[in-house]
C-alpha cells in the first residue's frame, strides 16, 4: 500500500514502419496519491524509462477532493517537458466536470494542462509520429451511466462508433479507455493497443489476469488486470497507482505500466519481462 512497481510489457507491432522501438509510460488511477516529495519517486521512474509518450488512462484525481487536482497538475506540468502527454478522463474527472460545484475548478485544471501542451482526448483522436512511425491516439469518454454500480449498460460497437468514430487512417491505433468492462467491444473496434485501468487490479488479485472485484462491485470481472491478446490486437489493464471506493490491496501492488512496442520481426519470448518496486506513497 506504500509502494508501486513498474511492470514492463514488450509487444510486437507490425505497424512500426520506422523499425524502431517505441516506449509508452501508462498512468492510471493515481487518485491524488503522491509518491515522494512533489512526486519525485514517480517522476524519476518515468523519466528513467525515457518514454516516447506518456499515456494517461484516467482517474488521476478524486472527484470529491479538488485539492487532488493541484497535486496531479504539479506532476503533469513536469512530465510534459520530457514527452508528449495524452490524457483521457476517468469517471472521477468526469464527475468533477458534471458537478456544478466543481466544474469550473476542473476546467481550470484542464485549461492549465492544455496550455502546457497536454492533449486531452474527449472522444477525439490525435495523429503523431514517434520514432519514425505514425500513431493515432484515441480517447474514449463514456457517459457516466457506464460506471453505475453494479449494473451499467452494455456498450455496443455501434454506440462506440457513434462516440468515437472508427480507426480508419494509417498508423498504429492506440485506444485509451478508462473502463475495461467493455473489452470485447474495444477489441471489435480494432485498435492495435488498448489501455485501461479503473478496476484497481481486482482489489484481491489472484494472478496476472484475475481479481476478486472492482470499484463497480462486479464479482470476478473480466479484463480485470494484466495483458490480453486477440490476434495482433493487445489490451493492457493497469492495476493503478492508487485506490478509491475499496481502499484495500491484497497480493496486488500499485503499478506504473511501461509498454515497449517493438518491430514484429524482433519479437521477444517473455511479454512481461520485469518488475521494479519503488518508494513510499502518501495520500494527500
Amino acid at each position: 500500500m506504500k509502494t508501486f512497481r513498474t511492470s514492463t510489457y514488450s509487444i510486437p507491432c507490425a505497424g512500426l514502419t520506422g523499425h524502431r522501438k517505441v516506449t509508452f509510460a501508462v498512468l492510471a488511477d493515481l487518485h491524488g496519491l503522491v509518491f515522494g516529495q512533489n512526486h519525485q519517486t514517480l517522476y524519476k521512474a518515468i523519466i528513467d524509462a525515457n518514454p516516447d509518450a506518456i499515456l494517461v488512462a484516467g482517474d488521476m484525481v478524486v472527484h470529491g477532493s479538488t485539492e487532488t487536482l493541484e497535486s496531479a497538475a504539479g506532476l503533469f506540468l513536469r512530465l510534459c517537458e520530457i514527452a508528449p502527454v495524452f490524457y483521457v478522463l476517468g469517471n472521477h474527472e468526469y464527475k468533477m466536470y458534471l458537478n456544478p460545484d466543481t466544474r469550473n475548478i476542473y476546467l481550470n485544471y484542464e485549461k492549465l494542462l492544455t496550455s502546457a501542451g497536454i492533449c486531452f482526448l474527449h472522444n477525439e483522436h490525435m495523429a503523431v509520429e514517434l520514432q519514425g512511425s505514425d500513431f493515432v491516439f484515441h480517447g474514449l469518454e463514456l457517459p457516466i451511466e457506464y460506471y453505475h454500480k453494479p449494473n451499467s449498460p452494455a456498450l455496443s460497437l455501434t454506440t462506440m462508433e457513434e462516440l468515437i468514430g472508427m480507426p480508419s487512417q494509417p498508423g498504429v491505433h492506440v485506444l485509451l479507455a478508462h473502463n475495461p468492462k467493455y473489452g470485447n467491444t474495444y477489441f471489435s473496434w480494432g485498435a492495435d493497443l488498448i489501455l485501461s485501468g479503473h478496476y484497481h487490479g481486482g482489489i484481491l488479485r489472484f494472478n496476472e489476469n484475475h481479481g476478486l472485484t472492482c470499484p463497480q462491485y462486479l464479482f470476478l470481472p473480466p479484463y480485470c488486470c494484466g495483458k490480453f491478446t486477440r490476434g495482433s490486437h493487445h489490451m493492457i489493464v493497469s492495476a493503478g497507482l492508487g485506490e478509491h471506493t475499496i481502499p484495500v490491496r491484497i497480493h496486488n501492488p500499485r503499478e506504473l505500466i511501461l509498454v515497449d512496442l517493438i518491430p514484429a520481426r524482433k519479437r521477444t519470448g517473455n511479454p512481461h519481462k520485469n518488475r521494479k518496486v519503488h518508494g513510499n506513497g502518501n495520500s494527500r
